[in-house]
C-alpha cells in the first residue's frame, strides 16, 4: 500500500485485542511486542469479553449495548489514548 498508494503511510500504533492477562502465553507475546515496537504499543489492551462480542449479534456497537462492559470501557480507554497521541 505504502509502495502503490501512499508513500508517508505508517503505523500509528498497535493494539493488543482479545487480551487475557491470566494467560501465560499472552504475557509472553504482550512483553516480546513491548520489547520490538515500544512506544508503537498502545498500553491499553481490549480484554476478551461476551458483552462486547454479543453486540454486533444484537446489531448495536458495544457503547450503545453495555456501556458499563470491560471491553467497552477498554475501547473507551483506547480512544482517549489515541487522541492523547495525536
Amino acid at each position: 500500500i505504502r509502495t502503490a498508494i501512499n508513500a508517508k503511510l505508517g503505523i500509528f500504533g498497535i493494539v493488543r485485542t482479545l487480551y487475557n492477562n491470566q494467560n501465560r502465553l499472552a504475557q509472553d507475546v504482550s512483553a516480546q511486542l513491548q520489547e520490538h515496537f515500544g512506544a508503537q504499543l498502545f498500553a491499553t489492551t481490549i480484554p476478551r469479553n461476551v458483552r462486547l462480542a454479543e453486540a454486533p449479534s444484537h446489531g448495536l456497537p458495544a457503547l450503545a449495548y453495555d456501556a458499563k462492559a470491560k471491553g467497552t470501557l477498554a475501547y473507551l480507554e483506547l480512544a482517549d489514548e489515541v487522541l492523547a497521541r495525536k
